[in-house]
């Protein structure tokens, strides 16, 4: 079996105006569809960011996330960058607050994380 790439990642939140503010507002996805699924009884919200494509559902009553960030499943989206400062001050000009940068012990590449508003780690690797 050969994987040539990973499609899309799929993730819950629970409030559609915060994610939206988020997600496209501040980190720049564009949406490419947005639905309203009665028979799930949520919403799905796919959003893309050049090849980075996300299907955010939006479920009012899902729980929280167990505890951060060794809850079973996923643990962090990742994404890769160039120019890491410039990343980190823009995320800091839109109110998103990151880590302080540092390397990571296995790479020696530049790293840090942040947050989205349900609080998933989200890690800027350069």
């Amino acid at each position: 079996m050969n994987f040539n790439q990973i499609d899309h990642i799929a993730i819950i939140v629970s409030n559609l105006a915060k994610a939206k503010e988020f997600y496209v507002t501040k980190l720049g996805f564009e949406i490419v569809r947005e639905v309203s699924r009665s028979d799930k009884q949520d919403v799905m919200l796919d959003v893309k960011n050049g090849t980075v494509k996300l299907e955010i559902f939006v479920k009012a009553d899902a729980p929280a996330r167990p505890n951060y960030p060794e809850a079973t499943g996923l643990r962090h989206l990742a994404f890769k960058v160039e120019n890491i400062e410039a990343y980190v001050a823009e995320l800091d000009s839109k109110g998103i607050k990151c880590e302080p940068i540092r390397t990571d012990d296995f790479t020696g590449e530049k790293m840090t994380f942040f947050f989205d508003p349900e609080g998933l780690p989200l890690e800027l690797h350069e």
